[in-house]
């Protein structure tokens, strides 16, 4: 019996490059055309090769969920990736290089082979990178349109070898846009190797903390208090003892570094510096308490409460920060893929990741409680599924 052949169809886009970026994939039984699943993601801010890498990954991912031992033929209008992945080009970017190595690691490398067509033939996957970006530049996620067919069992007839990695394919006939299947869960998830986990760490305490001030990133930048350093400490000797982490990344504001800090001297590891994980620019909210926001800017402050789209007079609203927080999630899970990384950040970046983990709308941000020095666990899978394994736990503290 020979194996089940698939043809992956994978594209990315950026409208600034950088800029809102999206990408789209379709899987497609190798002999009949038949559209098997499709899936595409709004990426927030990125360039146009990291999307399409991503639309690489996302088509990968998609393919092996339907099945493991299948042939897979890539075909992607993507020169560049193409090359990349077929080994005749070096990949020199520092960006691409742990993308590369995600794509890799989905099937052993004798299953897949990649083959460039021209962009009019690589329509669908365009459509869906296009819809997405859409979606998300609106603040919603993006949905398929109606349910995919029917996946045809792995003993049907004999299937062909894919074509040639470097000679452009031709386009199997379109079919009704589809759903992605239905992922795994629970006992029945699949063995999908190690998952990445993320170890959400609040900063410690500083002088704006206790009296609950908005302290953003477009404020003063303030330091750890002495009770944030001591909080600081114990949190780093908590998770020293947990013994498994592998990096230390942390947001680029003095409170997190010095948090962040104290973890990575325990555990002989160095601080790496992501921007996407800042905490919110609360604009003229900045330094004030509810209370006096409350007064100042009654109306503002109420449209910004009402909405994730709207944000505080000269401000970032949380639809913004969702963006730029899903995009250094998925620069961490290609960076770190299966591996441990403790992750220094703000009350809104890391309830957005929790948000995004568990599927929740936007409005639950309000509804979680996330204290100073506070631990949060949340791995990530090979499927896309990501799983929350602890949240504001402050054991560590007392």
């Amino acid at each position: 019996m020979t194996s089940r052949r698939f043809i992956i169809e994978a594209d990315g886009g950026s409208r600034g490059n950088p800029g809102p970026a999206g990408y789209g994939a379709t899987v497609r039984d190798g002999d009949t055309g038949e559209l098997l699943a499709e899936t595409a993601e709004y990426l927030g801010r990125a360039t146009n090769n990291v999307a399409e890498y991503r639309g690489l990954i996302a088509g990968l991912r998609a393919a092996r969920e339907l099945d493991p031992t299948a042939r897979v033929d890539v075909r992607m209008d993507s020169k560049l990736v193409v090359e990349q992945m077929s080994g005749r080009w070096k990949i020199k970017h520092p960006d691409m290089q742990p993308l590369a190595a995600e794509a890799k690691q989905i099937f052993p490398s004798g299953q897949v082979g990649y083959t460039w067509i021209p962009r009019d033939q690589n329509k669908d996957a365009d459509r869906l990178a296009n819809e997405a970006m859409d979606a998300g530049q609106a603040g919603r996620q993006w949905t398929p349109r109606t349910q995919p067919a029917p996946t045809a069992p792995a003993a049907d007839a004999a299937r062909s070898e894919p074509q040639s990695e470097s000679q452009p394919g031709s386009q199997p006939g379109s079919q009704p846009a589809a759903t992605e299947a239905a992922p795994a869960v629970g006992w029945a998830r699949p063995d999908l190797g190690a998952p990445t986990t993320l170890l959400l760490l609040r900063h410690g305490e500083t002088a704006l903390t206790p009296e609950k001030r908005f302290s953003g990133s477009g404020g003063s930048d303030p330091e750890l208090s002495e009770y944030g350093r001591v909080q600081a400490d114990r949190a780093a000797a908590g998770i020293a003892a947990h013994g498994a982490v592998q990096a230390v990344v942390s947001s680029p504001l003095l409170r997190c570094r010095q948090t962040a800090q104290a973890a990575a001297d325990r555990l002989g590891l160095e601080v790496r510096i992501a921007e996407g994980l800042r905490e919110t620019d609360f604009g003229a909210f900045e330094g004030l308490t509810f209370a006096e926001a409350k007064q100042r800017f009654p109306a503002e402050l109420d449209a910004w409460l009402a909405s994730a789209e709207v944000g505080p007079p000269g401000g970032e609203s949380f639809a913004a920060v969702t963006r730029r927080v899903a995009v250094a999630r998925d620069q961490l899970l290609a960076r770190y893929a299966g591996k441990t990384v403790l992750v220094v950040s703000h009350v809104t970046p890391v309830k957005t990741l929790v948000r995004l983990a568990l599927g929740a709308p936007s409005e639950s941000l309000f509804r979680m409680e996330l204290s100073p020095a506070a631990l949060s666990v949340v791995q990530y899978y090979a499927d896309g599924n990501a799983s929350l394994r602890l949240f504001n736990d402050t054991s560590h503290l007392r």
